[in-house]
This record gives structure tokens, C-alpha cells and sequence, in this order.
């Protein structure tokens, strides 16, 4: 079945360039209108223009679509609001949002400054919960509503050189997490892309013929899949170079240790039924954790009375 975004209203985030650029322009080709939100600065955060989103909006226009850009940065929820409003005041609705906007300060932790941390989580994570925001009670308004936040292998395993970037990629999985349980009666599917691209983030890392194997197109392709009216909920798609996957946070069935025993000793001395993967699996929410110790504790008590 063929997707389609006919009707559908959709902004993307740091859609000037790269994945954003890729991500507008197949959303506007599948029917949707499309707001291009980019700063327009340097890959490092610095600087600002409107000449990429607006070069998208003229070939979104071209191939007989609507567009309008807006150079919100991300990180100022003033910006941000005003974005969706002018969005609102031309369309009524917002459908979908790709959080993809992103910059990048790499260094080591040693020598990385504060700010560059905070500039990096500020982008990431504060420009995804702006945004989020800005149009959450749209979307619970209207019951229907699909957001993609975008991740990274950085955050879920580790780069060097990228702790800030990595702790904010990581972050909006744990912001999709509780968004997917509180906009489920509303119809708002939320999920996490991390791709691999060959892009001006990327450029430094890869030799060209390799960047021309990760097009950002093989990724849009993947992302597609994540804000369509039969899209998944809380999944984190992997794409890159043509190659798509899966990643999932799971947790071991563990073990149970009394409480006249509970001490670091006895712990390690469990360590193998600790971390044991039969009966392992991804739980729903934080409380199905209590929930699985409480039941242990409970089927210890009862044993101990049957005895």
C-alpha cells in the first residue's frame, strides 16, 4: 500500500540541509504541506540564514506543492510558537513533527567546555520538547498527531569525543517514552529515528564515496514509516546506507534476594541470575519494574509461609 501524506500538515525541523532537507521534500512529494524550519546557521550552531529552507520551499513549490519556511531556532520556545502559529493561521492543523534539528560541538570530555555541552542539549533536547510542545495540544485537539524524534547510535552506545551529543539523543528516548504513554488516548504516536547519513554533520568522518552511500534518502525512507496513519508507537528504527533495523531497551527477569540478605556481597554472589537473558523483556512503562519486583517479594512471602 502506497504511503500518502495527502491532507497532512507536517514541519521539519532542520530541514535546510541534509536529513531535513531529504525529509521535506518526500513528505511534500507524498502530499503533505510542509513548514521548513531552519536556522540556517553552521553545523556547529553558529550564524543564521534563511537561504537553504528557502531554496526547499521553491522546489517544493516547483514540483507543485505548498511550503512555507521559518527560521525558528529551535531552542527558543518564543520562536517556536510563533512558527506553529503562522502554521496554524495558513493551514489549521499540525499532523506530523520531525524533531530533527541538530548541531554538533565534539570533543573529548576533558577538554569539552560546559557550554558546548549545553548548547548541544539545548538543541537537542530543549529544541525537541519546545517543539513537541508547541503543538501537543493541537494534536490532542484534533486526536491525531505523529511526532519522530531524532536519536543516535551516539547516545545508545557511546562515540568518543561525543558525551554531549550522545546524552541528548538518549534524552528524547526518554521524552518519547512517557509522551507515547500520555498521547495514546489522543491518537498521537510517537517514535525515534537514529539514522547514518552522509551529511554536512557528517562530512569530516567518511570519504566521499562512502558519504554517497549513506544518502539521506535511504533514511527518509525509513522515517516515512514512523508519522503515516498506520505507523508504530514508541519504535526506534535504525536506517542507514540501505540497511534498517530495530533497537529496543530490554530488561533481565532478575532475581530476588531477602531482606536479611541484601547486602553488595550477595548481590554479586547473584550476578549470574541477575543478568541471565531468559525471560527478558521491554516493559511498558517504569511501574511494570516495581510491579515485577513487588510480585518477587510476594512469591517469596508466600513461599516462606507455605514452608
Amino acid at each position: 500500500m502506497t504511503i500518502s501524506f495527502e491532507g497532512k500538515v507536517a514541519i521539519v525541523t532542520g530541514a535546510g540541509n541534509g536529513l531535513g532537507r531529504s525529509h521535506a521534500l518526500e513528505l511534500a512529494r507524498r502530499g503533505a504541506k510542509v513548514v521548513v524550519n531552519d536556522l540556517g546557521g553552521a553545523r556547529d550552531g553558529s550564524g543564521a540564514s534563511s537561504a537553504a529552507s528557502q531554496e526547499v520551499v521553491h522546489l517544493i513549490e516547483a514540483m507543485g506543492g505548498e511550503a512555507m519556511s521559518h527560521g525558528a531556532n529551535v531552542a527558543d520556545f518564543a520562536q517556536v510558537e510563533d512558527m506553529v502559529r503562522q502554521t496554524m493561521d495558513r493551514w489549521g492543523r499540525v499532523d506530523i513533527l520531525i524533531n530533527n534539528a541538530g548541531i554538533l560541538r565534539d570533543k573529548s570530555f576533558t577538554k569539552m567546555s560546559l557550554d558546548d555541552f549545553k548548547l548541544v542539549m539545548d538543541v537537542h533536547v530543549m529544541g525537541s520538547v519546545n517543539c513537541t510542545k508547541a503543538v501537543w495540544d493541537i494534536m490532542r485537539a484534533q486526536n491525531y498527531g505523529r511526532i519522530v524524534m531524532t536519536t543516535s547510535s551516539s547516545g545508545m552506545y557511546g562515540n568518543f569525543g561525543q558525551s554531549n551529543y550522545g546524552a541528548a539523543k538518549m534524552a528524547v528516548l526518554g521524552l518519547m517514552n512517557t509522551l507515547v504513554l500520555e498521547g495514546a488516548k489522543n491518537n498521537i504516536l510517537v517514535n525515534a529515528l537514529a539514522p547514518t547519513a552522509g551529511t554536512r554533520m557528517t562530512e569530516d568522518l567518511m570519504p566521499e564515496e562512502i558519504i554517497k552511500a549513506f544518502a539521506p534518502e535511504a533514511v527518509t525512507a525509513g522515517m516515512l514509516t514512523l508519522c503515516d496513519d498506520n505507523a508504530p508507537n514508541r519504535f526506534i528504527l535504525c536506517a542507514g546506507a540501505g540497511g534498517y533495523s530495530s533497537a529496543s531497551m530490554f530488561e533481565t527477569e532478575g532475581c530476588f534476594i531477602p531482606q536479611t540478605a541484601q547486602n553488595p556481597e550477595t548481590v554479586r554472589a547473584n550476578w549470574d541470575e541477575l543478568t541471565a537473558l531468559d525471560g527478558q523483556a521491554s516493559l511498558l512503562s517504569g511501574a511494570k519494574q516495581g510491579e515485577k519486583f513487588v510480585m518477587k517479594a510476594m512469591a517469596f512471602m508466600k513461599a516462606q509461609q507455605q514452608q
